[in-house]
């Protein structure tokens, strides 16, 4: 199997957290892992870290963890935070990990934390990892899903049927379409996962799931139709619930996935149960993508304090599903 990872932004975390995951998941199986980012500043980050990693700049047939640049020009070392040289080869080494996938010479691809604004700052037009890897692959019929698990092993996974929007537009961007989408690949997702069943729920926009429309209208004219037009093709959907009591539901085994209305709606219950193990998989992709469910934290990079447990949860479910891709094929 091999897993490719997009090194990111080099002025935060992310080679951190990539050297660290890999020094805790190598030893696990023979996966290879292709690291596309600057070598020498991965290199660098490599020496100071104590970690016994087997780095290597020649593609082999069996080398462990190979790290390519294909971006022309060279990164400088001790570049500030959010340096526009850094934002632009965080780009490029994700569209190379895209077009490897789609090639069919990487199993997965794991994508290392990006700046958006650092990359629109820098001259690069820029939604989000998401919306790039969909635009590369030739389809708009993707989904955020994030999921995680507390402490006692509770998971919660939630897909988001709408993205970076800003919440005074959700309502309007809200369709019928977006939210059937996110109920089919949310069902698909559980099926991916090896999950006995595929309970989905979905929440409502309104408080109070809008109160039979005194609260807003959205769920009798938008959500709720979806629902019913998932249940008709076989999914196993109910909703729409109020999102102040889906989540408890969910995290003590209601459902297997929720389906979130807007960004924060999902991601706040998330982070709370899952703040430091939380993965964001793109469902709908041609090939496997997943990420740590952090950002950049330029405040801590290059301390040597960054937590890789996302990242290594981000691995490992990358793993997981290309294992199984794979005994499917």
């Amino acid at each position: 199997m091999k897993i490719g990872i997009s090194l990111g932004d080099i002025t935060g975390i992310g080679p951190e957290v990539t050297l660290k995951a890999l020094a805790a998941e190598l030893p696990a199986d023979d996966t290879q892992y292709v690291i596309l980012g600057d070598a020498d500043i991965l290199a660098s980050v490599h020496a100071t870290s104590g970690l016994p990693l087997p780095l290597t700049r020649s593609e082999t047939a069996s080398d462990r963890i190979l790290c390519l640049n294909p971006y022309a020009t060279p990164l400088p070392p001790n570049l500030p935070a959010g340096a526009p040289e850094a934002a632009r080869a965080a780009v490029e080494w994700l569209r190379e990990g895209a077009r490897r996938c789609l090639e069919k010479r990487l199993d997965a691809l794991v994508t290392a934390p990006v700046n958006k604004e650092a990359i629109i700052r820098s001259g690069v037009p820029f939604v989000g990892q998401t919306e790039f890897l969909s635009e590369l692959a030739g389809t708009s019929d993707t989904i955020m899903m994030l999921l995680g698990h507390d402490d006692r092993g509770r998971w919660l996974r939630v897909a988001l049927a709408t993205t970076h929007v800003p919440l005074r537009l959700v309502a309007e961007r809200l369709t019928q379409a977006n939210v059937e989408l996110a109920i089919t690949l949310a069902a698909r997702a559980c099926a991916d996962l090896g999950l006995p069943r595929a309970r989905v729920a979905v929440c409502g926009l309104n408080p109070h799931a809008g109160e039979g429309g005194k609260l807003g209208d959205e769920e009798l004219r938008i959500i709720g139709p979806a629902i019913r037009a998932a249940r008709d093709r076989g999914i196993d959907v109910h909703g729409p619930v109020s999102a102040d009591t889906l989540f408890h539901s969910a995290l003590n085994g209601g459902c297997e996935a929720v389906v979130a209305m807007y960004h924060d709606q999902g991601l706040a219950p998330l982070k709370m149960v899952a703040f430091e193990s939380g993965v964001n998989w793109t469902l709908g992709l041609p090939f496997i993508r997943t990420s740590p469910d952090h950002g950049t934290a330029y405040d801590i990079a290059g301390k040597g304090v960054a937590d890789p447990s996302s990242m290594i949860a981000a691995i490992r479910l990358a793993k997981q599903l290309a294992s199984r891709r794979r005994s499917r094929d």
